[in-house]
């Protein structure tokens, strides 16, 4: 029997670059404790939650607040962020994405975004993609963040797709461990060294090979 393969996609950091956005944000709200967020301990912050992200600035600089001032902060960061993405345009599509996807779509497989962002469906009207997703799950879809698979797992459903027979695209290295976790194909978009736990890695889109597309689709008969 042939199965249909369903493609899902984070947002930060493969489709576009919100992912430096977060990071901006992030790196003034640990400055108010004294810390110093570096782009090595960002890392960690990647395809994780907002309140999670913060619960580990807080660990990182030994500080303790109140859940008022917590939820301030959260808020404020965010403020920041939307800031950035209210300038957005289709140029700050990633190299590469807009083809693949478009390439996706036009062979009728059908397409999930699978993200933490409560902002992704702004984004995706920003940069003009909205119109090529089936479907949008993100942090006001889902209760675990990633590495938990929760965000994917839901994806699947809403494609009316088998979990094994979904591609996750990827930067995260939770995200990764989430889309393991789901017993999907993970493809790592940046290092082999953070995410050489992925099935693939490259570099970004414009390093796949021309037929990755036919490679993942192969038809699986039982």
């Amino acid at each position: 029997m042939t199965k249909k393969k369903g493609f899902i996609f984070d947002l930060d950091g493969v489709i576009v670059d919100t992912a430096h956005f977060h990071y901006l944000a992030w790196k003034n709200a640990a400055a108010i404790f004294g810390f110093e967020l570096t782009e090595e301990l960002n890392e960690q912050l990647k395809g994780v939650s907002r309140i999670d992200s913060l619960h580990k600035i807080l660990d990182w600089a030994g500080a303790s607040i109140s859940q008022e001032r917590f939820d301030a902060i959260t808020a404020d960061k965010n403020i920041e962020y939307l800031q950035y993405v209210q300038k957005m345009t289709k140029d700050d599509i990633l190299p590469g994405v807009y083809d693949f996807v478009s390439k996706v779509k036009e062979a009728g497989f059908p397409i999930a975004l699978g993200s933490a962002s409560k902002n992704a469906r702004a984004i995706l009207a920003k940069v003009e993609l909205l119109h090529l997703f089936d479907t949008i799950v993100d942090g006001t879809n889902v209760t675990k963040a990633k590495p938990d698979p929760e965000v994917f797992l839901i994806g699947a459903s809403q494609l009316n797709c088998d979990p094994k027979d979904c591609i996750v695209f990827e930067d995260s290295v939770a995200g990764v461990s989430a889309a393991n976790a789901a017993n999907m194909i993970s493809i790592g978009i940046g290092s082999e060294d953070n995410l050489g736990h992925a099935t693939f890695v490259y570099q970004d889109f414009t390093y796949f090979p021309d037929d990755l597309l036919e490679q993942l689709t192969e038809p699986v008969n039982n």
